[in-house]
Order: structure tokens, then C-alpha cells, then sequence
């Protein structure tokens, strides 16, 4: 968990709270936490009580984006932290078109994973 600096926060459109994302999903905040703690969402500190939250678009109804997990496991074992991943996945990207985040809500995983992986050669 990371602090926000104003170019990321300027990329992401939407921003979510953990309890947001718990009565989303049915669960309780431990719950959410647990995803964060386990990779599986980023969540950085931001507004005026510095409370965590985590982008909108990594949140599909009631479950996390498909392929989201995987493609943030790929980018960590490039060596990105947390800011440098929100930053790559809400930068467009004209060969996909749109952003990396915009691909994996439309299903398109495989895609952003390919990119992910050239990163690292």
C-alpha cells in the first residue's frame, strides 16, 4: 500500500474505498484487506483522511477483473512497485487500443499479459 502522487490519481478515473469494495462483493473489509495483502488488488492511501483505496476499474460487480491478479504477479516479478503498476496499466496504450485496465475489463487479458511480459526482456 502505497501513497498517491497526482499523476497517477489524475490517470485513474474512479477510485473506490475497501468498504465500497466489501459491500460490493458481500464480504466483509477483512476480506478486501486480504485481497490487497495477497497482490491480488492494489490499494493506495489518498483524500483527507488518507483512507485506502483501490481503482474502479479493477472491480467487476461482485468479484475482482478477471486476469487482474495474474497480470499484476507478472508485472511484480518485473520489479514494479505498486505506483509504477497503476501507472503502466492507466497509460494508454494505442496498440491495444485504450489503456492496459480498459483491456482486462473487456476481457482481454491475454493481450495485457503479452505486453506485461515483454517488459521484462
Amino acid at each position: 500500500m502505497t501513497e498517491i502522487d497526482a499523476k497517477i490519481d489524475a490517470l485513474v478515473p474512479a477510485w473506490l474505498t475497501l468498504p465500497d469494495i466489501a459491500e460490493q462483493f458481500g464480504v466483509e473489509v477483512t476480506r478486501v484487506r486480504q485481497l490487497v495483502r495477497d497482490g491480488q488488488l492494489i490499494a493506495v492511501r489518498r483524500g483527507e483522511n488518507r483512507a485506502l483505496h483501490v481503482p474502479a476499474a479493477f472491480i467487476d460487480g461482485d468479484k475482482v477483473v478477471k486476469g487482474l491478479a495474474g497480470t499484476l504477479t507478472l508485472l511484480r516479478d518485473d520489479g514494479f512497485a505498486d505506483d509504477e503498476m497503476l501507472e503502466w496499466l492507466f497509460t494508454p496504450d494505442p496498440s491495444l487500443p485504450g489503456t492496459p485496465a480498459q483491456a482486462l475489463s473487456e476481457n482481454r487479458g491475454t493481450e495485457v499479459k503479452r505486453r506485461a511480459q515483454a517488459l521484462a526482456v
